[in-house]
């Protein structure tokens, strides 16, 4: 461009990781362009991580939930006005500049319909790059966590020096998790762990967790307490009562900023493949991630964060598993491994 955008729209949708990942590019785009009006479109699940951060000036959420229920309830005149409506507020924002970290569809058709005249989409696919007036893609060092928008940033000249991740919380979140750790017992020092995720082959195996909470009490001195979604629900239950008192179990007694506001005061994080565990290192909480079909990252970035991951012929397998159920990669992982894993990232922050 050849005059400095005034109006920018970032586009990441979905889902927590990811919009934690790229979430230092807000302060980069801010330092770049202070006077701009920088807004986030978003789904209504990752709100609650954007909306309180200090360089952005607005979000938008797109009410995707909403629009599919009213079509499965054959509601289409209220889908369409919905419809028509959220186009409007999209193209009243008139940016100048439109970016697209998602690179799908459903994110590309609203950087579109924005109606920027400059539109870069991040590893464009789906028929999206069509959309776009330039594409870039999702280069840098796979190894480095959020490496891809790093890579942007560089690309689109944009300070990189303090290129760190940040999830910003408003005073009452972190006055809930003083209050909850004071009701439920976690005053003293306490470890948050975070076994769930979306996919089977990415979870570590119930039992182990079950084998580690007492030891992460008796022998770091760290009461813990298990964070998840309204989907966890079942399978909390079963770690919960396995795991007896020596366990908090708040899966889906909190908001989003809530449960990032515990864990940002906590001692230490263990969890797979999730939001809330890469949120552990965006807060510089002690933190030690669980991964076995996927490897997102090695390189955290930072000393007191680490990945425990075992390579497998097969690795990563992603979302087509060769192994049957066993989930040997995530299987190697030990309650041994991981104690002393976690031994080394507190001595880290110490």
């Amino acid at each position: 461009m050849t005059a400095l955008p005034q109006r920018i729209l970032v586009i990441r949708l979905s889902a927590i990781g990811d919009v934690v990942m790229a979430s230092p590019l807000i302060s980069a785009l801010r330092q770049r362009h202070p006077r701009a009006h920088l807004v986030w479109l978003a789904q209504p699940e990752v709100r609650d991580l954007l909306e309180y951060h200090p360089d952005l000036d607005q979000v938008i959420v797109w009410p995707r939930g909403e629009w599919r229920r009213a079509w499965r309830e054959h509601r289409y005149r209220a889908l369409w006005r919905e419809i028509r409506a959220f186009v409007r507020q999209v193209r009243a924002l008139r940016p100048d500049l439109a970016i697209d970290l998602q690179g799908l569809l459903k994110s590309g058709v609203w950087a579109w319909l924005s109606g920027a005249r400059e539109r870069i989409g991040l590893g464009s696919r789906e028929g999206s790059q069509h959309l776009m007036t330039r594409v870039l893609p999702r280069g840098g060092d796979s190894a480095r966590i959020g490496s891809e928008y790093l890579y942007l940033a560089q690309q689109l000249k944009l300070p990189t020096d303090d290129f760190a991740m940040a999830v910003a919380l408003a005073p009452d979140d972190e006055d809930f998790a003083r209050r909850f750790a004071a009701e439920r017992g976690l005053d003293g020092r306490y470890a948050v762990i975070c076994p769930f995720t979306t996919r089977p082959q990415k979870h570590w195996f119930e039992e182990r967790w079950v084998q580690l909470i007492p030891r992460l009490e008796t022998e770091l001195g760290l009461r813990v307490l298990m964070l998840g979604g309204p989907g966890d629900r079942s399978a909390a239950d079963r770690i919960a009562q396995a795991a007896g008192e020596r366990l908090v179990n708040a899966v889906a007694e909190t908001r989003l900023r809530q449960a990032a506001a515990l864990i940002r005061q906590a001692d230490l994080l263990i969890g797979v493949d999730t939001g809330l565990t890469h949120m552990g290192i965006a807060f510089d909480t002690p933190t030690l991630a669980l991964f076995g079909s996927t490897l997102p990252y090695s390189d955290t970035t930072r000393d007191n964060a680490r990945v425990l991951y075992h390579r497998l012929p097969c690795s990563p397998c992603r979302r087509n598993p060769t192994c049957h159920g066993e989930f040997t990669c995530m299987r190697r992982i030990g309650v041994d491994e991981v104690l002393g894993a976690a031994r080394g990232v507190l001595a880290a922050r110490a």
